[in-house]
């Protein structure tokens, strides 16, 4: 003889209060759909994450258009440039500390970082003469081994930067720049040296015939 039970359906579960402020989990909260005897409870996330997710979301595009799209702003990435620029500038003011010299001068021409700042000097002050190269327009090119003073030393050149040749029109740069301008735009132009960049055709003696 056999007996059966018949067990109840097992009941959804009741109703549990939410302690972070979304809806209870209970039957009113349960899609409509089922697959493969599954159904899915619709619970909202709580409302601390949503918050903090709309504050990341708003807070993203107001750093995008400060940082990124408005004058004001200063990116990470600029901020650093410009510490690293003074910083240069710093080791280059200690050169002061000495006179300017073949030694002096040849540490800055070493310093390749520093150097692309002094470019920006020759750019604004001698291009409009030398070409953005130093490949030579009104005034000589500056890359062949040719040279109408001096030698093509380091302070042959920082004389005439400094002194200039107002016969040619060439300014006397020692009363507009600072020093540590003077010699960095000296050290510059001594780096243009040996590259023969075509351009205007050779002047003065040949530092190789010296």
């Amino acid at each position: 003889m056999t007996t059966s039970s018949a067990h109840p359906p097992a009941s959804l579960p009741a109703e549990t209060p939410a302690l972070d402020g979304s809806r209870p989990v209970g039957q009113e909260s349960l899609l409509e759909h089922e697959y493969d005897g599954i159904r899915e409870y619709d619970n909202p996330l709580p409302r601390w994450w949503v918050m903090i997710f709309w504050g990341s979301f708003f807070f993203s595009i107001a750093y995008v258009v400060h940082y990124h799209l408005s004058p004001r702003g200063t990116s990470v990435l600029a901020s650093y440039e410009d510490e690293m620029r003074i910083a240069r500038e710093e080791r280059a003011q200690r050169s002061l500390a000495e006179a300017p010299s073949e030694a002096t001068l040849g540490k800055l021409v070493a310093d390749a970082e520093l150097m692309q700042d002094a470019k920006a000097v020759f750019t604004q002050r001698c291009a409009v003469c030398h070409a953005a190269e130093g490949q030579g327009l009104i005034g000589p090119n500056l890359t062949d081994d040719h040279w109408i003073h001096g030698e093509g030393g380091l302070m042959d050149i920082y004389g005439v930067v400094s002194h200039g040749v107002p016969a040619k029109g060439m300014p006397a740069w020692e009363l507009q720049l600072k020093p540590i301008e003077l010699r960095k735009l000296a050290a510059y132009v001594g780096t243009l040296r040996g590259k023969n960049i075509q351009g205007k055709a050779p002047e003065g003696h040949s530092i190789e015939k010296r």
